[in-house]
């Protein structure tokens, strides 16, 4: 039996890309974060951290950076070494705002499609 995360992100011909970006605004509207962080939190939208590495992130991270949907800082003080603190910004929100409703009405479509397979195979 296929594993759910082998479908997923592992080598796929497909993008993930865009889901990243929603799945990093919701992790910033939520709190603040940095790199490493917003790794280990993707693993719960299925991201693990073999197929994600930080290249990727940081330069997903970038273009919202340049697309205003969030902005950055220098974390000062603290022990070790600085780390760039990332935060949402209101175009951002709007966004993920927009990208929500997207994704609502796509799982509402995929959710027919799966009842209309399963009435026709029994399952």
């Amino acid at each position: 039996m296929v594993k759910d995360q082998d479908l997923f992100c592992n080598g796929k011909s497909h993008k993930m890309e865009r889901f990243l970006e929603v799945c990093l605004l919701l992790l910033l509207y939520d709190e603040l974060g940095y790199g490493y962080g917003l790794i280990e939190q993707l693993e719960d939208f299925g991201f693990s951290q073999e197929d994600l590495n930080v290249s990727t992130l940081y330069r997903t991270l970038r273009k919202m950076e340049k697309e205003n949907l969030v902005s950055s800082f220098w974390e000062e003080g603290g022990p070790g070494p600085r780390r760039r603190i990332y935060e949402i910004t209101d175009i951002g929100k709007e966004n993920l705002d927009q990208w929500v409703r997207i994704l609502q009405i796509r799982k509402a479509r995929i959710e027919k499609l799966i009842n209309r397979y399963s009435v026709k195979t029994g399952e």
